[in-house]
């Protein structure tokens, strides 16, 4: 949804408020694609600030379903973010780049409100989600997780350059 924000620049001091549903259903990166469980309205709070800047607090929830990054549970973490930014409508896409100001939620004097929470989730994500902190994760061989049921693989970690010599050897106990 694009919010207009030419109303704003009218007028010297005007406010404004807004509360704009999320339409997302899903939050994409690259790499992964993870379901949205709960959202919350985005509220939007607009003030002039005279010469074609406007202020603008924003605040939203979203609940986002990740896998762990060990057993591959899923995972739910609620990310609360709150903005306050002031928007310089005067500058172009050039200024913006030059200023090294990311602001891509713009195209001249409308907002889009979907860009800038997948903006802002983006900034807030966790390098590494986990179900708990001391989550064992899979068995690198079999495959089970290890917070609900062990294995009887062997745990020895070995040293991946001397794969080969662990396979002359195991050539030699099958003979």
């Amino acid at each position: 949804m694009n919010l207009d924000l030419s109303e704003f620049l009218s007028v010297s001091d005007k406010k404004g408020h807004f509360d704009v549903p999320i339409e997302m259903e899903k939050f994409q990166t690259k790499r992964t694609s993870n379901r949205i469980a709960d959202k919350s309205l985005v509220s939007i709070d607009f003030r002039n600030c005279g010469k074609k800047k406007v202020h603008m607090d924003a605040s939203f929830s979203v609940t986002i379903i990740f896998p762990c990054d060990r057993c591959l549970e899923d995972v739910s973490r609620e990310f609360k973010v709150d903005v306050n930014k002031d928007i310089d409508l005067n500058l172009t896409d050039e200024d913006r780049i030059e200023q090294l100001d990311e602001i891509t939620y713009i195209n001249e004097t409308y907002l889009d409100v979907e860009k800038f929470v997948y903006n802002e989730l983006l900034v807030n994500l966790p390098m590494k989600v986990l179900c708990k902190n001391d989550c064992k994760g899979i068995c690198n061989r079999c495959g089970v997780n290890l917070n609900s049921q062990s294995c009887d693989c062997d745990t020895n970690e070995l040293d991946p350059r001397m794969s080969k010599i662990l396979d002359i050897f195991n050539n030699f106990k099958e003979v």
